[in-house]
Order: C-alpha cells, then sequence, then structure tokens
C-alpha cells in the first residue's frame, strides 16, 4: 500500500529535449596531488554528514578523469555484530541491475538475434498482450503499459518466497494494460524481468550466466553477480531494515523475486570498471548512443529514460544514472560524461538514515566544480506558510501546495505529498532530496515558483488558492489509544496502529510504519504519503489517493 516505487526520483522526472548524450570526450588534463587531495578533501566534507557513526552506513566512490578522487566507507556494515564498513564490500545494488539487462539486450541486438522492434510474442509467445503490439524497446523504456508485479498488493507477503521466472511471470501477466503501449511513461520491474526472460531464450543461457559470461568477466567485474551465484568468496555488508527501535536485520527476499529487475550484487570498484567500459567497449558506438537517448512517446514528449538509465542535469550539465532500492539495501550510480566524472553510492539501510541519489548528486556536483547549495531550515509562522500556499501550474500539470502545521505539503495529482521545509520566506528545500522551490512576488503578493528539481527549473504560474490547512489537533493519548490493534483492510493485508510515547503511527504488513498525525480524535493522516485513516460506526475506513477501504479490526 505504502510502497514507493524502486525509481524514487523518477516518479518526479519531467520532459528534457530529446538529445543523446556525447561519450567519447577528451579528459581534462589529470589533477595534480594538491589539487587531487583538495577535492577528496571537499568531497569528503560534503558526504560524511549523511552518515551516522553508528547506523547502517555505505560507500561512496567518486571518479574524475579516470582518476579516483574518493573511495571511502562510512558507518557500518553490521550494526549487531559491531562491524564497521568496508570500502571493498560488496553489496545488493537493486535497480542498478536494469542497465547491466539492458546491456545484455543491446548485446543481443548487436549480434542480429533480435530487434528492438520485436513484439515480445517473438520469444515469449503464451504471453497475452491483449491485442496490443508490445515490443523489446517498451520494455526497455518502462512505456509497455504491463503491471508492475512490485506494485501489485500482497507483494509484500510474497517477497520473502523463493519463485521461479515462470510464476513470478504468471502472477501477472494476465493483468489489464495500464495504458497504450509507447503512450506513458511508468516505471515498471514486469518490463524488466521479462528482458530476463528474452535474454535465456535468445542466448540459451539463464541470465545469471549470460551477463557473468558476457559482461562481467570480460570487464574484470571478479565480485559483481547474480545473488547467490558469485564467483568467489568476498566479504559483504549485512542489509538493514528499520526496527521499533533502530534497526534491524533486512527483511528477507526470495531467491528470483527481483530477477533481471534488481538481483545483482557488486562493489564500488566493479561499478567503476563498469563506468570505464560505457560508451567504449562491449557495444557498437551507435547502440551506446541509442541507449543514452531519451524515448520519445507517441505524444511527442520525452520520457527522459534511455534503455535502462535515467537522463537528468546536475548544476545544468546532462547526467545518466540509475538508483537501486531492495530489501535491505539502497544505491545510486551517476556519470556526467562531459566531465567525465562517475560517482557509485552503495549503501546497507533499505530506509533510514542516507538517500543515495543526494550523497551522489551533491557530490557529482563537487566534483564538477559547481557545488549545490546547502539547505538550512528556518521556522516560519502560518501566515508566512499560507502566503505561498495556492494551486501552480506549469505546462498544463498542476502541483498544489498547503500549509500542514507549521509546514508546507506539495502534491501532483496523483502522487504523494512531498513535504517543503523552509530556508526563508520565499525559498524552501524538499528533504531527502537534492531539490528547492523558489517564489515569486510582485508588490508583495506570490505570483508563481520555480521549482528546481533534478537540476532543471520548472516555472510555474500561480492559477488558484490554496485548499484548506491541515492543522493537526491535540488529542489525549487515551483517545488514541482506543483506536489501537490490528485491522484487516484485504486478505493478507493488515494495518496495526500503535503509540511510541506521544507519537502516533500505522504499520502495514511487511513494511515500514508510518507516522500519522490527528485532525480529530477519530481521523488522523500522514505526511509522506497521500493518505487518511477515520473510524466509524462501520470500523477503519483507510483511503489513499482515489482508493478507500473498510478494516476490520482483528
Amino acid at each position: 500500500m505504502f510502497i514507493r516505487t524502486a525509481l524514487c526520483t523518477a516518479a518526479l522526472l519531467l520532459c528534457v529535449p530529446h538529445t543523446a548524450l556525447a561519450f567519447d570526450t577528451t579528459p581534462d588534463k589529470p589533477l595534480g596531488k594538491r589539487a587531487l587531495d583538495d577535492l577528496s578533501f571537499r568531497l569528503h566534507a560534503t558526504v560524511a554528514p549523511y552518515f551516522p557513526t553508528e547506523a547502517p552506513g555505505g560507500i561512496v566512490l567518486v571518479v574524475k578523469d579516470g582518476q579516483t578522487v574518493l573511495r571511502r566507507a562510512y558507518g557500518m556494515a553490521d550494526t549487531a555484530r559491531g562491524v564497521k564498513m568496508a570500502p571493498e564490500m560488496a553489496m545488493r545494488i537493486g535497480s542498478m541491475t536494469k542497465q547491466f539487462t539492458a546491456t545484455a539486450i543491446l548485446l543481443l541486438a548487436d549480434e542480429g538475434k533480435l530487434s528492438l522492434q520485436d513484439e515480445i510474442t517473438k520469444f515469449l509467445p503464451d504471453y497475452p498482450t491483449q491485442g496490443k503490439k508490445i515490443t523489446i524497446e517498451h520494455l526497455l523504456t518502462h512505456t509497455s503499459g504491463i503491471v508492475s508485479y512490485t506494485g501489485k498488493p500482497g507483494f509484500p507477503q510474497r517477497a520473502p518466497q523463493d519463485t521461479t521466472v515462470a510464476a513470478q511471470i504468471d502472477s501477472f501477466k494476465n493483468d489489464p494494460l495500464q495504458f497504450e503501449p509507447g503512450s506513458t511513461w511508468r516505471y515498471n520491474n514486469s518490463g524488466y524481468y521479462l528482458l530476463g526472460a528474452i535474454i535465456e531464450k535468445v542466448s540459451g543461457m539463464p541470465y545469471h550466466q549470460f551477463v557473468e559470461q558476457r559482461i562481467f568477466v570480460p570487464l574484470g567485474m571478479e565480485h559483481t553477480a547474480y545473488e547467490g551465484y558469485e564467483r568467489s568468496k568476498w566479504p559483504s555488508a549485512a542489509g538493514h531494515s528499520p526496527a521499533e527501535k533502530g534497526f534491524g536485520p533486512a527483511r528477507q527476499l526470495g531467491k528470483n523475486q527481483s530477477y533481471a529487475a534488481g538481483e545483482l550484487v557488486s562493489t564500488v570498484d566493479d561499478l567503476a570498471k563498469w563506468d570505464a567500459a560505457v560508451g567504449k567497449k562491449l557495444l557498437k558506438p551507435a547502440t551506446w548512443q541509442r541507449a543514452f537517448t531519451s524515448y520519445r512517446l507517441t505524444d511527442g514528449k520525452d520520457s527522459n529514460y534511455g534503455y535502462g538509465w535515467e537522463l537528468t542535469l546536475i548544476q545544468g550539465e546532462p547526467t545518466v544514472g540509475h538508483s537501486g532500492s531492495t530489501r535491505g539495501y539502497r544505491s545510486y550510480g551517476l556519470r556526467v560524461p562531459g566531465k567525465g566524472v562517475y560517482v557509485a553510492v552503495l549503501t546497507n539501510s533499505d530506509n533510514g538514515t542516507v538517500v543515495p541519489d543526494v550523497v551522489a548528486r551533491r557530490a557529482a556536483a563537487v566534483a564538477i566544480g559547481k557545488p549545490l547549495p546547502e539547505f538550512r531550515e528556518v521556522a516560519l509562522d502560518a501566515a508566512a506558510l499560507d502566503a505561498v500556499a495556492g494551486v501552480y501550474t506549469q505546462d498544463g500539470t498542476q502541483r498544489v501546495l498547503r500549509r500542514d502545521g507549521e509546514y508546507l505539503a506539495l502534491q501532483r495529482q496523483g502522487r504523494g505529498p512531498l513535504l517543503l521545509k523552509a530556508m526563508s520566506a520565499n525559498e524552501f528545500f524538499i528533504p531527502d532530496t537534492a531539490d528547492w522551490v523558489v517564489f515569486q512576488r510582485e508588490s508583495g503578493k506570490v505570483v508563481g515558483m520555480t521549482m528546481v528539481q533534478d537540476g532543471r527549473a520548472l516555472v510555474h504560474t500561480r492559477t488558484g488558492e490554496a485548499p484548506p490547512p491541515r492543522i493537526v489537533a491535540k488529542i489525549s493519548d487515551a483517545a488514541f489509544d482506543a483506536h489501537v490493534g490490528r485491522y484487516e483492510i484485504q486478505p493478507g493485508m493488515v494495518l496495526e496502529l500503535l503509540r511510541d510515547g506521544g507519537r502516533y503511527f500505522v504499520q502495514p504488513t511487511g513494511q515500514r510504519r508510518l507516522e500519522i498525525f490527528p485532525l480529530s480524535e477519530s481521523r488522523f493522516f500522514a505526511r509522506d504519503v497521500d493518505a487518511e485513516i477515520g473510524f466509524d460506526a462501520q470500523g477503519m475506513r483507510f483511503k489513499q489517493g482515489n482508493r478507500e477501504m473498510v478494516g476490520r479490526k482483528l
């Protein structure tokens, strides 16, 4: 219910010019020792504050023009055993797997064994496409319309179980398509799962063996593998998931649950070898160029996604990268080709202290000599927040800002809310991102806002008044305790309401607990997802987005 996509940032990507990135850039003159040490110091000073010493940690690698500028471990590799993180440790990389799956498909295309315009039924003849033409390219670009299996109800409960490729495909193949293939971009793990099956069909090898023999071994990536098929013993960092207090062991993930969409493990050193090969080895130059070209939707808009890579900007510089999120781990890898910069961030917690995307983007900005602004929160009164609340429109897209107690909440239709924190009366930042908002005024009245998102300035016009502010009510703990318990909202999905001191939480089955806030003694809302909970004579009423369900107390 509350799970966000593995690709969190992608949910907010907007259109950029239809371009492909150039790769064979001439490196700058190698940095001298003094310059190298200075850059290393500034990078460490930028990323170190994100990693608490005794919490699950991470490894950060920054390469500039072929020189390793920063290779450093932070925090703990295993909090239960007191083991510190080390730079050589391996971790799950989650959806960063997709760039390797895409490259495997492109290898087969370069060899003439398939075409990206082939319909998937050429290789998966029993797959029901419901009369639609779904191509391999649609799978690569998240534009197939197929339902993503990780977003289906009940997936968190199935995730700990081992499965087979055929069984996982059976779990989503008969679901109705969500949209006409090619018309919409929507992040989709099912598409990359199917790509893995196509690789096996065309090559005659298991997926894990194909990527090993055709990518990892030729590039000397000795510690990158499909989990469970590692080629040698190597130290790894234990995965962590948030627990009632602090962190505990990673929630279990069954074999083949992620498959070609996210089941690889790697090290930052291997990822540096991978980056050194991108654009130069394995594929034809024209194929690499195509992989980093934004797919154009049928309405002419760009998707900002190539073949297994996001296309973004950092301080105006074209950037390609991908995030990963899987049980126990999160990751981010990005390259700024025009500046010869590569950054990899691997972390061993699936939620909590560190957002790899933010660390990677801030590190890359320092490495290219254009640091991002620092975010420092200030307190504003209700009147100052009400002055900027309203409806804002950009190219037909509406975003609504409403006051939420001492904060602002920003919401785009069909998406969860984002919390904004003030830096001044006209500047706000979005926590756990590198994005910020600046409001424009005329004669003292707010008339527009510019949202700086993934390096792009998105200019909005204020087109309407804000909805009424949500004011957190003061209720007694006893009033909340009257609702404490477990509520079944559908078979296998239970919401547990619990109190921790004076804070109130809801815990969905198999997911992290979420703080909720009272609007009254019988109504509560969440700030970081679009969800409300209410109580009446029938029991609990749970509403998320446009969906509403009644929960029966167990």
